[in-house]
């Protein structure tokens, strides 16, 4: 089995190439490190690229890559996926940050990128914008979440975290709560991608940065209960839904099998389980739920009544 130990950078396509740039870079805070007339790539201050942009007719999620353990084979990785009758071939100079890869197509038509070896992005001393810690998780809408999150776990190495009914999963890779997360919908496409702060002062001066460059919030602030994290979503020029989140719960030792004790946990120990359908998205109350974006954490449109 292969074992993906974090998510990498996302690339999403763009209609409009240097407002997404203007967007990533001055709004969110990170660092060009590479650019050219049909693209860039965008790394956190403290290194780790975030964000792929490429030319497209709209946005959407394009590649994303996942890094496994350094000095890992990736002609094993090959091999490997060739078990699950997944051909993978080998790519290099990906972005500055990856030489090598194996590349694959997940069963929802994702193009993956694996890669073991990194190399850090330099910060520009540049202080400017949201500017989060890194790129901590990308949810997909799927036509079926079954054979996708089969996928992840059987081929991948992902944990389950967390349930919703069987339409809404949360994939773990490592202490998160979740690094990637899939919903049923009646379109594949992305969801949401969303970027970690250091706490809740910084959700609540990125929400004020946010209204100054006229992005509105479109849910939150809140603390989801599943996953707990305190979270509040926009969208960006092109449509895309952002989060912006901390507090993420965490299992930081697989062997004892609860997330970490917090006093806002429903139970403990909290372990993973399946939620039911009704299950609250914002464990502060119901007000903000009747904004909430489709496909977000809360996946739906709020409350019925």
């Amino acid at each position: 089995m292969i074992q993906v130990r974090r998510v990498g950078h996302a690339t999403l396509s763009t209609p409009d190439l240097e407002r997404a740039i203007e967007y990533y870079n001055e709004v969110l805070g990170l660092n060009v490190v590479a650019r050219d007339k049909n693209g860039a790539t965008l790394a956190t201050k403290v290194g780790l690229e975030a964000i792929g942009l490429v030319k497209g007719d709209r946005a959407d999620l394009q590649r994303i890559s996942f890094q496994v353990a350094p000095e890992t084979d990736l002609n094993d990785v090959v091999k490997e996926l060739a078990k699950h009758n997944v051909r993978a071939e080998r790519r290099s100079g990906v972005s500055p940050g990856v030489a090598d890869c194996a590349s694959f197509v997940d069963p929802k038509g994702t193009p993956v990128d694996i890669y073991a070896e990194y190399t850090f992005a330099k910060d520009n001393g540049k202080p400017i914008g949201v500017m989060p810690f890194k790129l901590g998780h990308v949810a997909s809408a799927c036509l079926d979440i079954g054979p996708v999150m089969r996928f992840y776990i059987d081929v991948l190495g992902f944990r389950l975290s967390d349930i919703r009914g069987n339409f809404f999963c949360f994939l773990r890779c490592n202490p998160d709560h979740h690094t990637v997360n899939f919903v049923n919908a009646p379109k594949a496409e992305l969801a949401h991608i969303a970027f970690e702060v250091k706490d809740w002062p910084e959700i609540h001066r990125a929400c004020d940065y946010l209204a100054k460059n006229d992005l509105m919030l479109v849910w939150g602030p809140g603390r989801h209960i599943i996953g707990h994290n305190i979270a509040c979503y926009h969208r960006n020029h092109d449509g895309v839904r952002v989060e912006l989140y901390t507090e993420m719960d965490q299992m930081k030792d697989e062997t004892l099998g609860y997330f970490d004790p917090r006093p806002w946990h429903q139970e403990l120990p909290l372990r993973p389980k399946t939620h039911g359908p009704e299950t609250r998205r914002n464990y502060w109350g119901f007000g903000s739920e009747r904004a909430i974006p489709q496909y977000s954490e809360g996946l739906d449109q709020g409350p019925k009544d």
